[in-house]
């Protein structure tokens, strides 16, 4: 079992060897990976799809309720789920991390433990990236490489006047499994004899610590021969999600309330902290699903699938940016998401 002050003695490189050691390459398109100074990559005739995304201690996790393993893993998810939003295959990761001194080796290896646990799943090499010290906690920094044929990238512009507007899996408990974290905690730091009430919360306190990104929406899409007019995944909330669609295609939209999808779990929670369900699913992120548009031609084929909602409709651009509640009354939709730069 690794010390405390073992990263000092490994150093860098050694770090990195104990860390990549058995990393193997599994993508054709894969010409070298970790041990020099650059990956090299084989895209001949594929469109080449770059993303990275950084979580930094006290901003995006707090380490207090979130197990190591589970932010190595969500690290590489909220990156492959990018690449999946542009209708694209992930097949390479490039992790940089900074570490402070009260992180052990064993500690290092957990994270490491679940960014290959994504990459496995996924079918993705991880393919190099960077290490160094931090003087104020962790911060991991990933950068994933997919690939798609040319004419099927689907971007945040391209949605017409009359497309429907879906989104995958369910909205909001990524938020409220955060909320259950964060009052465990704030009831442990008055009094630390108290033990955390965790239990009848498991669904939505995985979504949170341990999220999934929807390469299986994709892959469907695909065998269904649709493809979306417009996409994004929901990291920032519903709502501003779906600004950035319609501000990407210059249109409006409308929703209705009672469409989205919210588990039971989250409805539960969120009459527990005198919440409305419907602000969780709007506003609160982390979801990981994507969201996209259709053409009305397409609606048969999804129409009887589970997996996808179709939740409203793009307008004009002059008809505004609306949600219909269930009285009927349409209200302005307003951009009240995650904001990273905030806090």
């Amino acid at each position: 079992m690794a010390t405390d002050d073992d990263i000092k003695n490994l150093g860098e490189f050694g770090l990195i060897r104990k860390l990549t050691a058995d990393i193997r390459n599994t993508n054709a398109g894969t010409i070298t990976g970790v041990g020099d100074d650059a990956a090299v990559l084989d895209y001949t005739g594929k469109r080449v799809v770059v993303t990275t995304d950084m979580l930094t201690e006290g901003v995006h996790f707090n380490l207090v309720y979130t197990p190591l393993k589970h932010l190595g893993y969500k690290a590489a998810i909220v990156n492959f789920s990018d690449i999946y939003a542009m209708n694209a295959r992930v097949k390479q990761l490039l992790v940089a991390i900074a570490v402070s001194a009260k992180f052990s080796v064993a500690m290092v290896e957990e994270i490491y433990a679940g960014l290959r646990l994504a990459c496995q799943k996924h079918g993705v090499d991880l393919v190099g990236g960077d290490t160094t010290s931090s003087l104020t906690g962790l911060t991991i920094c990933c950068t994933a490489i997919g690939e798609c044929e040319p004419g099927s990238v689907v971007h945040r512009y391209g949605s017409g006047s009359n497309d429907l507007i879906c989104v995958s899996g369910d909205l909001g408990a990524a938020y409220m499994g955060l909320q259950v974290l964060e009052r465990e905690l704030l009831l442990y730091q008055k009094d630390s004899s108290i033990q955390p009430v965790l239990e009848g919360y498991d669904y939505i306190l995985e979504r949170q610590l341990k999220p999934e990104a929807r390469k299986d929406i994709v892959d469907m899409l695909a065998a269904m021969d649709v493809k979306p007019t417009s996409m994004i995944d929901i990291s920032d909330g519903l709502s501003s999600e779906l600004m950035h669609l319609c501000h990407a295609s210059k249109k409006g939209c409308r929703i209705f309330a009672e469409k989205l999808p919210i588990h039971p779990q989250t409805r539960k929670t969120a009459d527990e902290f005198n919440l409305e369900p419907l602000i969780a699913a709007l506003n609160g992120g982390e979801d990981y699903e994507l969201l996209f548009t259709l053409s009305l031609n397409d609606h048969e084929k999804i129409r009887n699938r589970h997996e996808i909602t179709v939740i409203g409709h793009m307008l004009p651009e002059q008809e505004g940016k609306m949600i219909r509640m269930e009285s009927g009354t349409d209200i302005e939709l307003k951009a009240q998401g995650w904001n990273g730069l905030s806090r």
